[in-house]
């Protein structure tokens, strides 16, 4: 009979910083095609950045297994802008820029901070923008490093019901909308990183969630983090350390209550995924620690007492495990991508388009075909940051401490891809971060939905089954990493 329970969790020299990057008012923020203003009018929340350092249990020089992490509140960058980015952050660190990670909350309420776009009205900011954010970061990620020290990870997993499918079937007119489907599947995986000092004193709380912060839109003019800001709030108030978002598979998944102007509903979902992240973390035991049977004492019944003990040095040692590996997987791309020359002449198009509507005073007709403009840039951004040949290498990051195997990868893969993995390595804590560094490759569905005309596949650049492949791959490799055979 079972006389202990052993809690997943990890030991590693551990470093962070983070320090607040919100735009200036006025500066460019028009990130919805249908949108009418173009300069942010104010600021609902802060932007936060954050650096973090995971380094193998008892080394104390920088190495190439070293993991740096950048935590960014905005959608993406550009292949330039993270460029300028990852050199910066580099120079600082001296840490290679290949092996450099950044991650966004993906925010679509912090504007869209390209410098193709400083042409705009309020894009004159967006150069010493960017160039402070690099400043910034660059001292965050020395901060950080200065900061490392051995802490101790406790994984949970938690409940939340924020995120719903996003492929709505409007059947009345017979098309696919990107919006709230009440009868499709949402994962609700809220996956809770407790950090403590090596005295088990806490020092902070990760928040792993898939959910596009998509509740603010076109209608919102504030600069905002979406609901990361409240539920960072909720958390960080509760406990009194920092707390981190990392956004999951959301490729499908938005809020249920989204694309608004109301600053107070962003609130509202992030104060929802705030106290789910707290109802997890209020049931872990103490770190450090594993649940043990200590005998029987005779009361009105013969109780049987379980108390938490120090882990012995197998388990110590089991809990400090460490692997660091990247993994490239080749995806081939979709036939038939339009030529760049093509979808400028098709943006050009709808540039005219504008200008005419924007001429007979007909405001609906300009907001249209300035949304048909914006998908058409967007379309020349995903294009220009494909690599020439027929496959597309996806980078995958993985690194195992103890217990748990933290992954990022790039893209935006459908929820089927954390889903699978957490079912197949049910017992391994999976810590699953997308849309990492560059913006490439875009969406990846499942290949039963190629050609249906929903949103995702529709501007999908890699094939049919190229989900399905790179489940297969990462699925193989943490196989491989634990010697699950």
């Amino acid at each position: 009979m079972t006389q202990f329970v052993d809690h997943p969790e990890s030991t590693c020299q551990f470093g962070m910083a983070r320090q607040e990057i919100t735009p200036p008012v006025g500066i460019y923020h028009r990130m919805w095609g249908a949108a009418t203003h173009q300069q942010a009018a104010g600021v609902h929340r802060p932007l936060i950045a954050a650096v973090i350092v995971f380094r193998q249990a008892g080394s104390d020089q920088p190495s190439d297994n070293d993991q740096l992490v950048v935590t960014l509140d905005h959608c993406i960058l550009g292949p330039s802008e993270l460029d300028s980015l990852r050199k910066e952050v580099a120079q600082a660190t001296g840490y290679n820029p290949e092996s450099l990670l950044f991650l966004y909350s993906h925010t679509h309420a912090a504007g869209l901070m390209a410098l193709d776009r400083q042409e705009l009205p309020g894009g004159e900011h967006i150069p010493s923008y960017l160039a402070a954010i690099n400043q910034t970061v660059a001292e965050l990620a020395r901060q950080a490093l200065a900061d490392l020290r051995p802490s101790l990870f406790t994984y949970t997993t938690g409940r939340c019901n924020l995120a719903a499918h996003r492929d709505f079937r409007d059947e009345e007119r017979d098309l696919w909308v990107c919006g709230y489907n009440p009868d499709g599947p949402a994962d609700d995986t809220v996956m809770v990183v407790r950090v403590c000092e090596s005295d088990g004193s806490l020092r902070a709380v990760l928040t792993n969630y898939a959910c596009h912060p998509t509740t603010l839109a076109w209608e919102n003019d504030q600069i905002s983090p979406d609901f990361p800001g409240a539920m960072r709030e909720v958390v960080e108030t509760a406990t009194g350390v920092p707390c981190l978002f990392l956004q999951g598979a959301s490729g499908d998944l938005g809020p249920v209550d989204g694309y608004v102007g109301d600053l107070d509903v962003a609130d509202r979902n992030g104060r929802q995924l705030g106290h789910a992240t707290l109802a997890a973390l209020y049931g872990l035991p103490a770190a450090g620690t594993r649940h043990q049977y200590q005998g029987p004492v005779v009361s009105g019944a013969t109780l049987g007492v379980w108390t938490h003990q120090p882990l012995p040095e197998q388990r110590q040692q089991a809990i400090a495990a460490w692997q660091r590996t990247r993994l490239q997987v080749e995806l081939p791309y979709r036939s038939g991508l339009p030529a760049l020359a093509d979808v400028q002449a098709e943006k050009t198009l709808w540039q005219q388009k504008k200008e005419a509507a924007n001429a007979s005073g007909d405001a609906e007709a300009m907001r249209d075909c300035h949304a048909m403009v914006e998908r058409q840039t967007r379309l020349m951004w995903r294009l220009g940051g494909l690599v020439p040949g027929t496959h597309y290498p996806l980078a995958v990051y993985m690194w195992r401490i103890g217990d748990a195997l933290w992954i990022a990868l790039q893209g935006e893969p459908y929820q089927q891809l954390q889903i699978a993995l957490r079912e197949r390595f049910n017992s391994l804590p999976l810590v699953i971060s997308t849309i990492a560094n560059e913006a490439s490759p875009a969406y990846l569905p499942p290949a039963e939905l190629y050609d249906t005309g929903i949103y995702q596949e529709t501007i999908a650049v890699l094939a049919p089954g190229c989900l399905e492949t790179l489940i297969g791959a990462i699925s193989d490799k943490i196989a491989e990493i634990f010697e699950l055979h």
